[in-house]
């Protein structure tokens, strides 16, 4: 029960659509920032970085994460998580090898999707519902402006220099699910392979 539940969650993490939750109105200073935190995401190609995931319940779990631009990510899980999550090809396929299930969702239906896009635009398909500055931060919320209501995606980056350093999933239910990014490397050489989802072996029939 717990396996599932930790599953579900991880699926709402990660896959959830995001909507609209109020209007901003950003200043000269939001938008010079914004245009900043715009050229920062559209000059990211590759990353490698540790993770850590803390659900809602509390539950937290760590791996490697990968991120190629455009399109490919991969999130694999230490153990004795069972779990890897790969996005390739435009779909996002998640993977539990302790059931051998797995899971799929269009890309272009999760937050990652708007991470992983050829060009990063904060308007538009996007709408920046809100942004927050703490000493050496920069924090700014975001949802799919053409479905108001079910949730917000928060890119938290630290500044000077500015960095992708964790994001935040909130759901309709306002349940919380955050992921935070730990010595990542940038401009690094990933191979390709990694963005292929492990083939379950289709599990045996019952007589």
């Amino acid at each position: 029960m717990r396996r599932m539940l930790h599953r579900t969650l991880l699926l709402i993490a990660l896959a959830l659509p995001l909507q609209a939750e109020a209007a901003f109105e950003p200043t000269p200073k939001d938008r010079a920032d914004l245009a900043r935190i715009e050229t920062y995401l559209n000059g990211l190609t590759t990353l490698h970085a540790k993770f850590l995931q803390v659900a809602p319940d509390g539950s937290i779990s760590g791996g490697q994460a990968w991120l190629a631009r455009p399109g490919r990510l991969r999130f694999e899980y230490d153990p004795p998580a069972p779990f890897l999550l790969v996005a390739a090809h435009g779909q996002l396929v998640f993977q539990d090898s302790s059931i051998k299930q797995t899971s799929q969702a269009p890309l272009s239906s999760t937050p990652l999707g708007m991470l992983l896009a050829q060009h990063v635009t904060l308007s538009g398909d996007m709408t920046v519902t809100g942004m927050q500055r703490l000493p050496g931060e920069i924090d700014i919320s975001l949802a799919r402006t053409a479905s108001p209501g079910d949730g917000t995606l928060t890119l938290v980056f630290a500044d000077a220099p500015l960095t992708l350093r964790q994001w935040t999933v909130l759901d309709a239910q306002r349940k919380e699910t955050r992921v935070t990014l730990f010595n990542a490397e940038l401009g690094v050489t990933v191979d390709s392979k990694l963005f292929e989802a492990v083939q379950m072996p289709t599990p045996s029939g019952g007589g």
